[in-house]
């Protein structure tokens, strides 16, 4: 199983909207690097719902129940979505802040490569952001 952490604005598609809606497929990406992303999750692979611009904290936990297809939002085949669904909403939200502040995360691609949409994480980083926010 892979990690991953992708971003939403909440006032766009928030964590209560995931949870409310049971699974949405997650599209409109158009940055290869964030695609290129979409294209190696797996289904069951884990993910960090984080909230962008305002709030920039992770607020849940979703996983990944569709791998990918072509985008239906574009008629462009390069570009690619996945499904997800909701799994459970952190007992307390990881702040960007808090996350620059911890030694062990510094190399994190939230704080590497913040504006990437879809990234990676490692199952060390998992782990302590799994910690941090009251999930051990």
């Amino acid at each position: 199983m892979a990690y991953w952490l992708i971003k939403s604005e909440p006032e766009v598609y928030g964590w209560d909207q995931l949870v409310k809606d049971k699974q949405t497929r997650w599209d409109g990406i158009r940055n290869y690097a964030a695609r290129n992303h979409l294209r190696s999750m797996k289904k069951g692979d884990q993910i960090f719902f984080y909230h962008s611009n305002k709030g920039t904290e992770i607020v849940g936990i979703a996983t990944v129940s569709r791998e990918h297809y072509q985008d239906p939002s574009t008629t462009e085949t390069a570009w690619l979505a996945v499904d997800i669904k909701p799994m459970k909403k952190l007992k307390t939200p990881v702040s960007l802040d808090q996350i620059k502040k911890e030694k062990k995360l510094s190399q994190m691609a939230l704080v590497r490569i913040g504006r990437l949409s879809v990234q990676p994480v490692t199952e060390e980083e998992w782990y302590l952001v799994m910690k941090m926010g009251g999930m051990e």
